[in-house]
């Protein structure tokens, strides 16, 4: 689902059923006791009168529920408009460098309209069909009052009925059916709300892919040993990414996963944190299979570089605490020097205590990779995964976070994906992938000298001919 969507439902589909309790149903509750109190008192006074001026009433119910139901479909096509328009605002916000080094502002402002022009008329079908069930909810009840009028008017001229009983009577009608012609305003916010609330409902009701198992995983007892076993796995019925994949990673060492773009080393890591579920075959930690183990203790376990670092609005030190919340202000520092960035957060103008930005957009990419870095140093995982730390950085940040991450990864079972080779060189085992299977394995001396897939590579990246 799209970010914009999603936002909209929690946003703007709350908003609406917001209003609706807090008036919609509040003139619900007044005009259903009117209707009674009053209908109570009506034919107490004078049955006949009484029926007469209740006879709207079943027409304004039907028509009510008639309109309703052509109302639905129109309100829910509104909110569905509006989340489009939504998550095309939210995606030109997020990309508004790309929008404006591309100078697409104009092209950007077209597709705004189109959105907001679709918006509108979806609206507009609404509105017009809401707008005429009120003036006709009116006309019934005028002529509810007339005929009350009339009845009375005759009882009277036959002394039936006395003038201030009558007079009486003429007012409780006006009690009685005026309130109902604010009925069709509240009905209008309830099918507005009812549309909004399946929406709700139905992001409510998405089943829960990735469930939690029951094996207790304490982060001390985690030696780190992982093992796919014929695991097949493919993305939205797709093309198999894996395919009957096998492979161990020992405990306590460094192992380094490399191969061409799509040939599934990112996949890896997130079928090991259960981001998703594999299809077929099975994922092993210390013997125990990932499905079984509480899911919030294997990932307390793992700690995650990616390539795509994000940061919190908020300070450094906050973003580098973040998941390890209790931790001191000595603990964050000491992570920041293991990661090689207590030298430039000290000279940020607030030191610890700058704020980033919205995903870290005030800091460079190198140093959002090393904050990244000390966070998981503090985080002190069992597991490290590096998915392309390296990747997006200058040769010389490049070479900090190399420094940094040879001394975190000592006796400690550690996943290296990466395209730069200079990156893995020293890794304890490398195995190189190829459209979802290994094709090779050993180390880089060992890989060189086989003139295979990593030699190929290797050449490339160094300039060797």
């Amino acid at each position: 689902r799209s970010t914009g969507g999603l936002i909209s439902i929690l946003n703007d589909d709350i908003n609406q059923l917001e209003r609706f309790l807090d008036d919609g149903a509040n003139e619900v509750i007044q005009v259903m006791t009117t209707v009674v109190v009053i209908g109570a008192a009506f034919f107490a006074a004078s049955p006949g009168v009484a029926g007469l001026s209740m006879l709207p009433i079943p027409f304004i119910i039907w028509g009510s529920l008639a309109f309703q139901d052509r109302l639905a479909p129109l309100y829910a096509d509104v909110r569905e408009k509006v989340s489009f328009l939504n998550g095309q605002l939210s995606n030109n916000l997020m990309g508004i460098t790309t929008i404006k080094s591309f100078t697409s502002e104009d092209y950007e402002i077209q597709r705004i309209e189109t959105q907001s022009q679709a918006y509108r008329q979806s609206n507009r079908r609404a509105i017009v069909l809401s707008a005429a069930f009120i003036p006709l909810i009116r006309v019934v009840i005028f002529l509810g009052f007339i005929a009350t009028l009339f009845l009375g008017g005759l009882e009277v001229v036959a002394g039936r009925l006395s003038v201030g009983t009558y007079s009486v009577l003429v007012f409780m009608t006006q009690r009685l059916l005026w309130p109902l012609t604010r009925l069709g305003n509240t009905l209008d916010q309830y099918q507005r709300a009812m549309a909004s609330t399946n929406r709700v409902m139905n992001l409510l009701d998405t089943p829960i892919a990735i469930r939690t198992g029951d094996i207790r995983l304490p982060v001390s007892s985690v030696k780190g040993e992982l093992e796919f076993k014929n695991v097949t796995f493919s993305y939205n019925q797709r093309k198999p990414i894996l395919q009957y994949f096998s492979l161990t990673l020992p405990a306590g060492k460094t192992t380094a996963i490399v191969g061409a773009t799509g040939s599934g080393k990112s996949t890896l890591v997130k079928l090991i944190l259960r981001l998703y579920e594999v299809q077929y075959g099975n994922i092993y930690l210390d013997g125990i299979e990932l499905n079984n183990l509480n899911l919030k203790d294997l990932r307390r376990a793992i700690g995650l570089v990616s390539q795509d670092v994000f940061l919190f609005h908020g300070t450094v030190a906050e973003n580098i605490a973040y998941g390890s919340f209790e931790a001191s202000n000595r603990e964050i520092v000491t992570a920041a020097k293991i990661a090689e960035a207590h030298e430039f957060i000290v000279q940020l103008p607030d030191g610890y205590k700058t704020i980033v930005g919205e995903r870290g957009q005030k800091l460079s990419g190198g140093q959002r990779q090393r904050i990244a870095i000390a966070r998981a140093v503090l985080k002190n995982p069992p597991i490290l995964i590096l998915d392309e730390a390296t990747s997006a950085v200058d040769n010389e940040t490049e070479a900090a976070i190399q420094r940094s991450l040879e001394r975190i990864t000592k006796n400690r079972t550690t996943i290296a994906i990466a395209h730069r080779l200079s990156t893995v060189r020293n890794a304890d085992c490398i195995f190189v992938m190829d459209e979802g299977i290994v094709v090779e394995s050993g180390q880089h001396e060992q890989l060189v000298e086989q003139d295979g897939v990593y030699a190929s590579l290797w050449r490339v990246q160094s300039g060797i001919k």
